[in-house]
């Protein structure tokens, strides 16, 4: 992997006594791991660099999963983030990484990670940069589910009906009154309109907090624990 990828730093961590894991997401290869050595304790550029929401040039080396940071470089000016919205880009980058497969090219979404991220930096609505960041997530993975069909009976999903999310099958009519996590189908017509009411936000994050535990294998996400 000689050629030059374009990324961001997703996360980084303490490797032995000088060095750094770093987990990358690039335009060309999507999510890369790699050893930044003998820069942990040195006050050298390049452990400047190894920061998030920094734009990155660079080469990785190696035949297995876990490469060697070769060359690297700065590719623009580092994104500015504060409090809240410094939280949501943790949050990002930590969902990023727990999820998307490891070597799959993805421009797709890189690009929508980086619309994402300036939105954070320009827009006040934090909440519906998350949820449309997520619903690309689901998408890119294939767990979108069709907002206007009932996913086990193939019907229409009604307005004034009421609905289960089902990782297998998507939007299931609900046959409980009372089911915890059951979402109005006038919300899911909504969202399949692209419009944002406030009963829609309200079942997009039900919807995304499901759909993105099923493929975090349950496991609590740390990042959420900043919002707190």
């Amino acid at each position: 992997m000689d050629n030059w990828l374009r990324g961001y730093v997703l996360h980084r961590r303490a490797y032995r006594e000088t060095s750094y894991i770093v987990d990358f997401f690039s335009f060309e290869a999507g999510r890369v791991s790699a050893v930044a050595k003998g820069i942990r304790n040195s006050k050298s550029d390049r452990k400047s660099l190894l920061q998030p929401f920094r734009p990155l040039r660079f080469q990785l080396t190696g035949k297995t999963d876990l490469k060697n940071v070769k060359l690297l470089e700065d590719n623009g000016n580092a994104l500015v983030l504060h409090g809240k919205a410094l939280f949501c880009a943790l949050y990002l980058n930590e969902v990023i990484n727990r999820i998307l497969p490891q070597g799959l090219a993805c421009e797709w979404m890189f690009e929508r990670y980086q619309q994402a991220l300036d939105s954070l930096v320009t827009s006040a609505d934090l909440e519906l940069t998350l949820r449309e960041f997520e619903f690309s997530l689901l998408e890119e993975m294939g767990m979108l589910a069709d907002w206007f069909s009932d996913g086990a009976s193939g019907e229409p999903i009604r307005e004034g009906a009421w609905y289960i999310y089902s990782a297998e099958q998507g939007y299931v009519l609900s046959q409980q009154l009372d089911h915890k996590y059951r979402i109005p189908g006038s919300a899911l017509l909504a969202l399949g309109e692209g419009t944002w009411s406030s009963e829609a936000r309200r079942a997009a994050k039900l919807i995304n907090r499901q759909a993105l535990n099923v493929m975090l294998g349950g496991k609590p996400l740390k990042s959420r624990e900043l919002f707190r």
